[in-house]
């Protein structure tokens, strides 16, 4: 975890050489928005005016929740290890968004209740899923670490392989129900006000979630400014090693982006170990989970897309990539100025 003190901000003068650049763009003034901003943040995480993310990956922690025992969702734990080994394979959501957008995935068990065979399913299991967290914490202190490090590690050897950008996913069924105890606990808010439907339950399904993310909170307590205690006493190993994909990102100078409220949430509790590391990541979405915008804010970043997206896997995150490669085809490939016999926008005030 000595990695963790060489976080530091990102050197920001190469957000104003990026924007420089976008002035000389022959077009309006900061006419492209967020997506100017976004590329300006990539460009100072690369530390150049020329950022290339054209080398991108998904990377999809997979894990089993133990509240899943108290009726909070429609399925069983066994789904996730069928859907991890989906992603793993190819052939689930996020595989297909993947392929059409460049990017190569990358599913990991750092969780998940059974074995797996699958030789394409990076194995990283630390345990057979989270503990009950309605009855006690969700898993040991120590165990919090070893999944930051397997998220933190992963990140290395990516970026050793040259890999610019990384977008962040989950695969865990139960795993909205640690979010919402996280979210209530982080944002100050009442379970009622951050406790969504998940993957689709009733609204009597509801009422019970949200009573059993109260029991949650009130069996562990967990008011602590401790990031690794809110994980230990309320979150799961997806979520941990998602936080530590965050911490990692900003280790090895890679951009990561954030994609629902369960990434968001992982995001949150990177930064409490490390606030330099938010300069490092880019919200994709505003997930249609009710915390999830709240998580954002709480960051001080901005999503670009906001249409009720709550697949998970990553899916959200993804979608960003193609208005990325328009920013970048703006930035590299549009007339400027200089060439164009246009006069060039001046800032006024």
């Amino acid at each position: 975890m000595k990695r963790i003190n060489n976080i530091v901000p990102t050197d920001k003068k190469y957000i104003y050489l990026a924007q420089e650049h976008w002035n000389g763009v022959a077009k309006p003034l900061r006419s492209f928005g967020a997506l100017e901003d976004f590329w300006n943040k990539i460009a100072a995480v690369q530390q150049t005016e020329f950022p290339d993310i054209s080398s991108r990956a998904a990377v999809v922690m997979c894990a089993d929740n133990g509240v899943v025992a108290e009726g909070v969702t429609q399925t069983d734990h066994s789904v996730t290890k069928i859907c991890a080994e989906a992603i793993a394979c190819g052939k689930s959501n996020i595989n297909s968004l993947a392929e059409l957008y460049g990017a190569q995935v990358l599913a990991v068990d750092i969780g998940i209740a059974d074995d797996v065979d699958n030789d394409k399913l990076l194995n990283r299991k630390i345990a057979y899923g989270s503990d009950n967290i309605a009855t006690g914490p969700a898993m040991p202190r120590e165990n919090v670490f070893r999944a930051l490090q397997v998220g933190m590690d992963i990140v290395g050897e990516l970026a050793a392989k040259g890999v610019k950008l990384i977008v962040t996913g989950e695969m865990g069924i139960g795993n909205t129900t640690p979010t919402a105890a996280l979210s209530s606990v982080l944002l100050g808010l009442p379970p009622e006000m951050v406790t969504g439907r998940g993957a689709g339950l009733s609204s009597e399904m509801l009422t019970h979630k949200i009573e059993v993310v109260k029991r949650a909170i009130s069996v562990n307590s967990p008011y602590s400014d401790d990031p690794a205690e809110l994980i230990s006493k309320l979150g799961s190993y997806e979520i941990a090693g998602m936080t530590g994909l965050f911490l990692g990102s900003a280790v090895y100078g890679v951009t990561v982006v954030i994609d629902g409220v369960i990434s968001a949430v992982s995001a949150v509790l990177a930064s409490m170990f490390s606030e330099n590391c938010v300069d490092y990541m880019l919200a994709s979405h505003v997930s249609a989970e009710p915390a999830g915008r709240g998580l954002l804010e709480k960051l001080g970043l901005r999503a670009v897309i906001d249409g009720g997206l709550r697949l998970g896997e990553g899916t959200g995150g993804i979608l960003l990539l193609p208005l990325l490669d328009g920013a970048a085809a703006l930035y590299y490939n549009s007339h400027k100025f200089e060439n164009s016999g246009i006069e060039r926008y001046a800032e006024l005030k």
